[in-house]
């Protein structure tokens, strides 16, 4: 009896779990699917040279971004959705059309290098700073003579004869 009532919690518990993805995933799925045109216009960098995206662009007549945001509605009125609408775009324009590189191929490096970098940078500092605390011991500069309490007496005899003999 004390095993059937040891997996009973366990058992609630995968139910539960097993509940709330059924409920989830439905949610999940509709709000991808639910893009604005504002998002994928972000997605997308202006090509008529001002560096914004379509979303941004600053020029009231803009060659490529008024157009470009008509179209991208019309894409989205169809049933398109945002990714397929990029998609068309980085058909056409390549890949300059794109505000931020893909996650994939090569330009995974200008994700992960900034972070690669300051990764390398602190542990560079942090060993460098384990280095200088373990060692220190900086040989302290050799005492100079004192010639007031018979330092060097060759010196001092020089010193005596050039004053007595005016140089």
């Amino acid at each position: 009896m004390s095993r059937l009532n040891s997996g009973r919690p366990l058992a609630r518990a995968a139910l539960l779990v097993a509940l709330a993805l059924a409920l989830a995933v439905p949610i999940a799925v509709r709000a991808a699917s639910t893009v604005t045109a504002q998002e994928v216009e972000e997605g997308l960098t202006c090509q008529c040279g001002c560096g914004l995206t379509v979303a941004n662009c600053n020029h009231p007549n803009c060659e490529f971004s008024v157009p470009a945001r008509d179209q991208i509605e019309a894409m989205l009125h169809r049933g398109m959705t945002g990714p397929q609408v990029i998609a068309f775009f980085r058909h056409k324009y390549g890949e300059k059309i794109l505000s931020a590189p893909t996650t994939t191929g090569f330009n995974l490096l200008a994700w992960v290098m900034p972070f690669a970098a300051l990764l390398g940078g602190g542990i560079f500092v942090a060993v460098a700073l384990g280095r200088w605390r373990a060692h220190p011991d900086i040989p302290a500069p050799a005492p100079e003579p004192n010639t007031a309490s018979g330092g060097d007496d060759e010196l001092r005899r020089r010193l005596e004869r050039d004053l007595r003999e005016g140089f």
